[in-house]
């Protein structure tokens, strides 16, 4: 995954918009509804790496499942953010399964229309 396929990735998804509140070499992408944080990137280091928000659970068992591709979030909360390396060792395909789950973690909930039933 390519700098650029990454921000278009994480711009494709709904309400979501890129920031650059630690300057501009770290790309911060947030859901405007909350402004909640689902990635963070600094899309010019080598090897190019994304944090994202995990389920616990999931975290470490892909931390098992993919030493040293991914790690515990790097300078967030160990416990809820993943970092993954995007040198290829980690499917494309993965990887935009976890940004989709990271922004479902922090998007808005939409509420439902009036009248309408559970």
């Amino acid at each position: 995954m390519s700098p650029d396929d990454l921000v278009e990735f994480c711009l494709s998804l709904p309400q979501s918009e890129e920031t650059f509140p630690f300057g501009p070499e770290t790309s911060v992408f947030k859901t405007t509804g909350n402004g909640k944080i689902f990635a963070l990137s600094a899309l010019a280091e080598d090897p190019l790496t994304v944090s994202l928000k995990c389920d616990p659970e999931e975290s470490r068992a892909l931390r098992e499942e993919f030493p040293g591709q991914i790690a515990p979030g790097y300078h967030l909360n160990k416990k809820h953010w993943i970092t993954i390396v995007l040198d290829g060792h980690v499917d494309v395909e993965l990887v935009e399964q976890l940004i989709h789950a990271s922004h479902a973690l922090v998007r808005p909930k939409v509420p439902r229309a009036r009248g309408t039933r559970a």
